[in-house]
């Protein structure tokens, strides 16, 4: 479920920007301290937001949850479950303020590298079909798209088709 909004919290275009657009910006594990803020995220970014319940199930071991801060403020987080031998990006949002610095592109391959370094094989996910933007970002980071799943996403006529994309790390 990786970010559905349509706005999507990425660039518009597929060009990588400087990471350090956003001076002090650095990525951590995620904490259940942190659960307040990343509910203000996850409703600021998703139409259909998850709920806390979901987010504490995900301090588990087979998933990584990290934080994006700048300045001593939580701007963004990423959720991966790990199983066998895939990451399945399961939620990304960054802050609307801070959408188009680079913010969410720093943490998707943060997350790739933490998934190459634990020794899996490719990293899935599912986005929007109208998600361009997302879209874009996900193609200039080389994943390429392997399956659809019909109305995946909830939308106001019913549900909204979501692309299946992987990178495989070989």
């Amino acid at each position: 479920m990786a970010n559905d909004k349509a706005d999507g919290g990425y660039m518009t275009d597929a060009k990588a920007p400087t990471l350090d657009r956003v001076d002090g910006s650095s990525i951590r594990p995620l904490t259940r301290e942190d659960l307040p803020c990343v509910m203000e995220l996850e409703l600021l970014g998703h139409s259909h937001p998850w709920t806390e319940g979901i987010f504490r199930d995900c301090f588990k071991d087979n998933y990584r949850v990290w934080a994006c801060i700048h300045k001593d403020e939580l701007v963004g987080y990423a959720i991966i479950s790990y199983q066998f031998d895939e990451a399945h990006l399961l939620n990304v949002c960054v802050h609307p303020s801070f959408r188009g610095m680079g913010l969410g592109r720093k943490l998707l391959r943060h997350a790739i590298t933490v998934a190459i370094e634990d020794d899996l094989a490719c990293m899935i996910l599912e986005v929007r079909k109208s998600n361009r933007a997302a879209i874009l970002l996900y193609r200039s980071e080389g994943f390429q798209q392997i399956g659809v799943r019909p109305k995946y996403y909830p939308g106001p006529s019913g549900g909204e088709d979501a692309r299946v994309m992987e990178l495989q790390f070989t």
